[in-house]
Parts: C-alpha cells; structure tokens; sequence
C-alpha cells in the first residue's frame, strides 16, 4: 500500500483560510460507507442519521496557544516553538523551528516572566523543554502564545475562540479537533431532545494526527503518540448503546482513535487512559464505531488513510473529487462529511 494512492488534486482556493460567521453553517456530504452513493447536505441535516438511543461521541480536548516565538538568551536568534505535549513538572515536547540552532541546555525567552531551557534533542524538530515561568503558566500562555493554526492557514484568525469546540473542556492540545467545530450549544440540545445520547472522551491533539506521512509503504509510517481518557460513565453508555443495538458516532477521527483503542473484539468498552499510537488504515476492522462526522484531510494524510479504511479508498476519492467539483470548503475550518 503506496501513500501516494492516498493522493488526489485540489486547488489552491478550495483551502478554508477563515471560518464561516456560523458554526453550522457548513455543508456535509453523505457518504455511505457500504454502497459507495454520496449525496450533498447540510451540517444541521446531521440529526436526521441520528436516532433516539445512538451515542454521540464528542472530544473534548481544549486547544492551548501553544504556538510561541522568543528568542535565544546567546545569540538573539528568534525561535518558534509549538507545544505539543504535558509531560508533567513544567516539561513539554515541543516541535522546534529552526530546531538546529537548538542544543542541550540552550535557554529560549519569550517575556521576561516566560522561559524555557532545552533538555533533550530529538528527531524531526521535536525537543523537550522545561519551562520557568513566574505566576500563573496557563494565563501567562493565554497573554504570550497564538493559536497552533496549520500551515495552510495563512490568514490571521481575528477570534481565538473559533478555533475552539464549544464544550471544550480540558486542556492540553495542539490542535482543534476540527469536526467538533461544526457545533452549537443550541444545536447538541437538539440532538439530545431527540434522545440521542452526547458522550465525551479527550484526545490531547499532537504532532501524531498532523505529522505528514513521509514514507512510500504506507505501513512503515510511525505514529506520534497522543495522550486519551475514557472515563467510567462513558464506558457504561457505550456498552449500553451496543447492548440496546444502537449505534456509535464518532465525531472526528480522534474520538475515533480513542474508542477504536480501547474497543475490545466485541465492540465493549472499558475506562481507560494513556497514550495511543494507533494508526489506521485501510484493512483495519472497526470494532469501536459505526458511522463517523469529520472534515475534508489533507492528500496522503494519515486522515484521509483513516476514513479510506471505514468507507473504502475508492469511494472517498470518488466523493473528495465530487467535493472538488462542487467547491467544498476543505480542512480544519471547512465543510465536512458524514461516513453512514
């Protein structure tokens, strides 16, 4: 299995630079994961492929300002860093530009309350930091630090909290978990008056869902392990739902990776916690869901491998090229898909 089966064009143009004013109001494409048949929707059409006693899984992982640009007490030079994982006492894994101008006990300073000293150089950019700070780090980070927005943004987003789920709750990723931003307040209270049950776990977003794959054989990629939790009440509603012959929506390949993790061979569930490196890809036997809202991925993307193992490779080149023709917004602030 070639990466570059997992390829296809799309124009410049089509990228989302900006999210829509609403958050609902994007399009979705249904893709039927069995017939390979797609038709065009909107996202508040998404409640229709949900019935009373279906599980909802949401992730609800909350986006730091993790992007920070300082410079190195020697020399001057200016330095960014994007935070990419907690690993307890003030120490992150962080992915370091230009990373070669960075060594073993180099200090990087951001403010005059913010610093941070290298204590391991790993590969590809990624170095381990412990930071020192003085007062509050989190604030410090809110006042200091941007957003992580991807490359392939390049417009500056005017509100911080667009790049933010609406029930994002617990701190600690990279990344948005990009489905999710489709979501109101207002529209999950319509989905849970029509007994749709709303369940959550947390995936840290990290350098594990947006790493390029940068080999041939698809299989010889590494994964980047990401920190998830599953907790006890969402264990029991889900085994509930299997029990009742109900289904499992995920929304986002991360709540995918959680459930698809912890899922035994009999699609039950147990609380759990710690880090994945799951990868998924054509091939792969789904045990944990059984239909799946996400965005348009990026070419030869460790996403696009995902939704290609759940609906087939053919069928989701065949809608991305449908998509392209109707000029669907594409990635993190763009339109998105439900897998059915």
């Amino acid at each position: 299995m070639k990466t570059d089966d997992f390829n296809y064009d799309l124009p410049k143009e089509l990228i989302a630079q900006t999210p829509l004013k609403k958050r609902d109001a994007s399009k979705m494409m249904v893709l039927d994961k069995e017939t390979g048949e797609f038709e065009d929707k909107n996202f508040v059409n998404l409640i229709d492929y949900l019935n009373k006693g279906d599980t909802l899984v949401l992730n609800d992982t909350k986006v730091i300002p993790a992007r920070l640009i300082g410079n190195k007490t020697d020399t001057g030079a200016v330095i960014e860093i994007l935070m990419l994982k907690d690993l307890g006492n003030d120490e992150w894994e962080c992915l370091t530009k230009p990373a070669k101008r960075i060594k073993v006990g180099t200090t990087v300073k951001f403010s005059d309350e913010l610093s941070c000293e290298c204590i391991f150089c790993g590969e590809d950019g990624i170095r381990k930091y412990k930071f020192k700070y003085g007062g509050i780090f989190l604030e410090i980070l809110d006042r200091l630090g941007e957003m992580p927005l991807p490359p392939y943004i390049t417009e500056k987003l005017k509100e911080k909290d667009r790049y933010q789920t609406v029930y994002a709750k617990n701190v600690g990723s990279a990344a948005a978990p990009t489905a999710g931003l489709h979501f109101t307040n207002d529209y999950i209270d319509k989905i849970k008056q029509k007994g749709v049950n709303i369940a959550y776990v947390t995936l840290h977003v990290g350098l594990g869902t947006f790493r390029p794959v940068t080999v041939e054989d698809v299989t010889k990629h590494d994964m980047h392990s990401e920190y998830y939790v599953l907790d006890c009440k969402t264990a029991d509603l889900l085994n509930e739902t299997r029990k009742n012959g109900k289904k499992i929506i995920a929304v986002g390949t991360t709540s995918t990776r959680v459930l698809e993790t912890i899922a035994d061979e009999n699609g039950l569930f147990k609380a759990q916690s710690g880090n994945t490196k799951i990868f998924i890809y054509p091939g792969y036997k789904f045990r944990g869901i059984d239909a799946l809202l996400t965005n348009f991925h990026l070419p030869k993307s460790t996403l696009i491998m995902l939704i290609s193992a759940l609906a087939g490779k053919d069928n989701v080149l065949k809608a991305y090229d449908h998509a392209t023709q109707e000029k669907y917004r594409f990635f993190s602030f763009g339109d998105c898909m439900f897998i059915k």
